[in-house]
């Protein structure tokens, strides 16, 4: 019997959404930037005007927002230049290490505005409650501008990414607002410091998530909504399969998926299964494009005797499955 390898590149990776698409995306998380950029800026004053740290903290959530702006922007750019003989996925991977660093800077900016918190409890800092309102309303009218543009995006991972530090900022904001307005109305010298809190709370459960999401693909994890088990039984219940082996699902980033298999044929499958290099792989690759959106597959056939020879490829003890 023969054995064949076929490689199915699909249209998610980087072949079917189209140049327009990512152009767009490009545009508005460049715009989503500026509005950004433009927060930060006049955050920055009234910060030190005020002395607000529930301020400082919006900010340090708006300056990893520019951070994250600015990376999914350069990720975005990056993701679009054709693979290389020397980089045969292409740069999917920046995004990843671009989410990491994020996860990292806004890490730092919870732990330092939580320790913060806890110094002004105990000796709570006046506050130009005035001014704070106004900065903090500032802040809000800019991420609602960030938020409605990235919204109007293709809803790729890499935006709603961006979104949703925009959306957490506009929740700072919210913050912020309320303690001037218990400031102002009461003169109570702990909404400042417990606005502050608030936005760690906000914060600290993201970056979590984040670090866990990024830390999960890169050390090759399945991507999240897809079941290996179930990718292995669907496989091996393709017409002629009799074995699956080294089965592996991964992403090369959070948009890409990507499946790699052995399919072994027995003889007596072969007789109805068409075994040749249109057969069972185009049943297989069907199946797993629909049932799990892998549109990138990597599947070798190979037949039954050959897979007792493959040492170094050999699957733990029991791993294999026959009909």
């Amino acid at each position: 019997m023969q054995m064949y390898a076929c490689m199915v590149r699909g249209v998610g990776h980087g072949h079917g959404h189209g140049g327009h698409a990512g152009a767009d995306d490009r545009r508005r998380l460049g715009l989503a930037l500026g509005a950004a950029a433009v927060v930060l800026v006049v955050g920055v004053v009234g910060a030190v005007l005020t002395g607000s740290l529930a301020l400082l903290a919006d900010l340090g959530h708006v300056g990893t927002d520019v951070v994250a702006l600015g990376t999914a922007l350069t990720a975005s750019a990056l993701a679009a230049r054709p693979p290389s003989r020397r980089r045969t996925f292409g740069l999917g991977r920046a995004e990843v290490l671009g989410a990491g660093l994020n996860a990292v800077l806004l890490l730092g900016v919870t732990v330092w505005v939580a320790v913060e918190a806890v110094d002004r409890l105990a000796a709570p800092t006046a506050v130009a409650a005035g001014g704070l309102l106004l900065y903090g309303l500032v802040g809000l009218v800019g991420n609602v501008v960030a938020l409605v543009v990235l919204q109007r995006g293709s809803g790729g991972m890499n935006v709603r990414g961006a979104a949703l530090h925009v959306l957490g900022d506009a929740l700072g904001s919210v913050a912020v607002l309320a303690a001037a307005a218990v400031t102002l109305t009461t003169g109570w010298a702990y909404a400042d410091t417990i606005a502050s809190l608030v936005i760690v709370a906000i914060l600290l459960p993201r970056t979590v998530a984040l670090l866990r999401e990024t830390g999960h693909v890169l050390l090759e994890g399945a991507p999240a909504g897809i079941d290996v088990d179930d990718v292995h039984t669907t496989l091996l219940d393709v017409d002629g399969v009799a074995e699956v082996h080294d089965l592996h699902v991964w992403a090369i980033n959070d948009r890409s998926p990507a499946v790699s298999a052995h399919l072994v044929i027995s003889d007596a499958g072969c007789t109805t299964a068409d075994c040749g290099p249109h057969g069972v792989l185009d049943r297989a690759t069907h199946l797993l494009r629909e049932r799990f959106g892998l549109e990138h597959s990597t599947l070798q056939i190979e037949a039954l005797e050959h897979a007792d020879h493959e040492q170094a490829c050999d699957p733990p003890a029991g791993a294999l499955r026959r009909r």
